[in-house]
């Protein structure tokens, strides 16, 4: 099924499979439909994304034609996940230049279009500086549109390759600490192929401890209150063939106190100089509980998650969601009553809370994998020389 924002797409078109830039390894994504490429239909060229929101009763395709239709599918939530943004803020500032467009607007508003993930403005300036350097060596608007495109697409395949690697990383780190196989993780919100160009972040770990017949269980938190684990998460891990179990949030004291967890494995939408970690709300509680029972609490994210201008973890803009998000709960195929289009659960009035993020100190930080290696300890110096070939822990390789 295909939703379009602003422009008719040829449906030939919006159903093939990801272009070589979305590919990684030998397995098929979880979905036969790729979370985002590029198209070239004779209307002009568009980003298609798959609308995140929809899943797991649908699979349904958005067709972004400009910057601000691609905005308020971020804004939205129909298409998220901190590299998968980065990804996306680099081809909507490609789709302006390409489009003809202003694309210093567009890069403003897509850049600002969710505040606490770093690697959305870390792509959407990537792409732009591409655009402008073009442009100052007098090539034409033509010519660094075509830069823009392509430091797009070398960020797609960038990421695609830092996936498998962190994957890689992840799981030696997992052996380390937890010899003889038999893993038994706790996830929270969604860090697999719908987030990435690759197969994840977080999630890539536990696949790659599946596929190695290392994986127990696969823990997966609902994550309250868009249910991104409940929807993505074990939409990924029953596509995967993974042995997985749903749980309310907060069940996961209970599973921590009879022994059923052997180690916390989380993405991340920005990591402060200091190491501390901002990820979707519901995470800090996990690393509290990590650490009075002794498990590991493991962040997966991608160097561009790291952002050395934040100094520590209270300097992070958390970002602050409507209310409805709380009060209502969508049901697909149920009438809606609810003024955010859902089912209200709450009286009418309810004043909710609804914090998108919340941030994890360091110190309750076992390790933070990248695709340059494994940080543990978690410390401001360890984080400055990633990529910079300083010394780390040495099951990163």
């Amino acid at each position: 099924m295909l939703c379009t924002f602003n422009c008719p797409v040829d449906t030939g078109q919006t159903e093939r499979m990801a272009d070589q830039y979305a590919q990684t390894g030998e397995d098929k994504r979880p979905t036969d439909i790729p979370a985002l490429r590029w198209e070239e239909p004779p209307e002009g060229p568009v980003l298609v994304l798959l609308d995140q929101t929809r899943l797991p009763a649908e699979e349904v395709e958005l067709v972004c034609t400009d910057a601000p239709a691609l905005v308020e599918a971020i804004r939205s939530l129909a298409v998220r996940g901190a590299p998968l943004l980065g990804i996306a803020g680099a081809y909507g500032v490609a789709l302006a230049a390409v489009r003809g467009y202003d694309v210093d607007d567009a890069a403003n508003a897509l850049a600002g279009a969710r505040p606490t993930a770093v690697n959305l403005a870390v792509g959407v300036r990537r792409a732009h500086a591409a655009y402008q350097a073009a442009l100052a060596d007098g090539g034409g608007a033509p010519r660094a549109a075509e830069a823009a495109l392509a430091a797009a697409r070398a960020l797609h395949r960038e990421d695609a390759e830092a996936s498998a690697r962190m994957a890689a990383h992840g799981l030696a780190l997992l052996d380390e600490l937890l010899p003889g196989g038999g893993h038994r993780v706790l996830t929270h919100c969604n860090t697999g192929s719908l987030v990435s160009g690759g197969e994840g972040t977080a999630f890539a770990v536990a696949l790659a401890a599946h596929r190695a017949g290392r994986l127990r269980r696969l823990w997966v938190d609902e994550t309250r209150p868009l249910l991104q684990g409940a929807r993505l998460t074990a939409y990924e891990a029953a596509r995967n063939g993974m042995a997985y179990t749903l749980l309310a949030d907060n069940a996961a004291g209970s599973l921590f106190a009879a022994g059923e967890v052997d180690a916390v494995l989380i993405g991340a939408d920005r990591i402060a100089a200091d190491g501390s970690v901002a990820n979707k709300v519901g995470s800090y509680p996990l690393a509290v509980l990590a650490r009075y029972h002794h498990v590991p609490f493991i962040v997966v994210a991608p160097v561009t998650t790291l952002d050395p201008d934040t100094p520590d973890g209270a300097a992070i803009e958390v970002e602050q969601r409507p209310g409805y998000e709380v009060t209502e709960i969508s049901v697909p195929q149920v009438p809606v009553t609810g003024a955010g289009g859902g089912v209200p659960i709450a009286p009418l009035g309810t004043q909710a809370y609804n914090p998108a993020f919340d941030v994890t100190p360091p110190e309750l930080v076992t390790a933070i994998v990248t695709e340059e290696g494994v940080v543990s300890p978690v410390t401001a110096q360890a984080l400055a020389g990633l990529g910079a070939g300083a010394p780390r822990r040495g099951a990163a390789g």
